[in-house]
């Protein structure tokens, strides 16, 4: 599994449930451009190309459930 830091799999997990990143950032008290930067780095290091394939991640490596 991809080496995930601990904000970023909270991250996907709220990407997960289908939060937008402005979302995102109210909920964790963050910048929604710091949001998008985790996304990007979530992207590149699953190897996954959209949100999509984030939430396949998640399911596969139960992230989530």
């Amino acid at each position: 599994m991809a080496q995930l830091s601990p904000r970023e799999l909270e991250i996907l997990v709220l990407v997960c449930s289908d939060k937008s990143s402005r979302e995102i950032a109210e909920e964790l008290c963050i910048s929604a451009a710091t949001v998008d930067t985790h996304r990007k780095a979530l992207l590149r290091k699953t190897g996954s190309k959209n949100k999509i394939g984030l939430v396949k991640f998640a399911l596969r490596n139960r992230l989530i459930g």
